[in-house]
């Protein structure tokens, strides 16, 4: 399950590299609903549409989506050494989080969790990008401001990509009802593409 939120933001800069192992990079996508396609025709979500775009500049890419729904980070944590042994990726998304806070866990749990599964990535020789979440208004502006910094911060710390809020230009828009399931918690067919976006301005340099 992922979280409506308005904290908009900018890729952090980071070091461009070639990919270590060619021009057909493998990308891993471990995220929760937001990633799965929850209530999304299959093939019409942001990983989807992110794989189409890279195969027409990269042909042979490929993206493992091996996304949950409602997942936590100590789920994907639990899950991702088996992932990168399998599919060895280039470059990992990390898209995890809102069901940690939606669960009343810790902050220091979720980042203790994310930065675990960072440094696994990192061991494994992919490169990570990182995407940040936000909250509900209704949990309090110190609450989301912590948990905001802490995606930002991490990455800070382990000097690795990060897009500050995943959502930005989706939740954060005056018609943003207008780009979410009737839930108003999952975004629809029409907000895949932005998300997508989101991710490829990003990815771009780590490409």
């Amino acid at each position: 399950m992922a979280l409506l939120g308005a904290a908009a933001g900018t890729c952090l800069p980071l070091r461009a590299h070639a990919t270590a192992r060619g021009s057909a990079p493998v990308i891993l996508v471990v995220g929760d609903s937001l990633s799965a396609e929850y209530g999304l025709a299959r093939g019409s979500g942001w990983v989807a549409l992110l794989e189409q775009r890279l195969q027409r500049q990269r042909p042979g890419a490929r993206v493992v989506n091996a996304s949950v729904s409602g997942d936590t980070t100590a789920g994907g944590r639990s899950r991702l050494p088996a992932l990168l042994e399998r599919h060895r990726p280039d470059i990992v998304i990390l898209e995890l989080g809102g069901n940690d806070a939606l669960r009343g866990l810790p902050l220091a749990t979720t980042r203790d969790n994310l930065r675990a599964m960072i440094r696994a990535s990192r061991d494994a020789g992919a490169r990570v990008l990182l995407l940040g979440m936000d909250m509900p208004p209704n949990y309090g502006e110190r609450y989301r401001a912590e948990f905001r910094a802490l995606y930002t911060d991490l990455a800070r710390e382990e000097n690795t990509a990060v897009v500050p809020f995943f959502l930005a230009g989706v939740a954060d828009r005056p018609d943003a009802g207008q780009h979410f399931q009737d839930d108003r918690i999952h975004p629809n067919e029409r907000a895949q593409p932005r998300l997508r976006d989101n991710v490829w301005a990003a990815l771009q340099r780590l490409l």
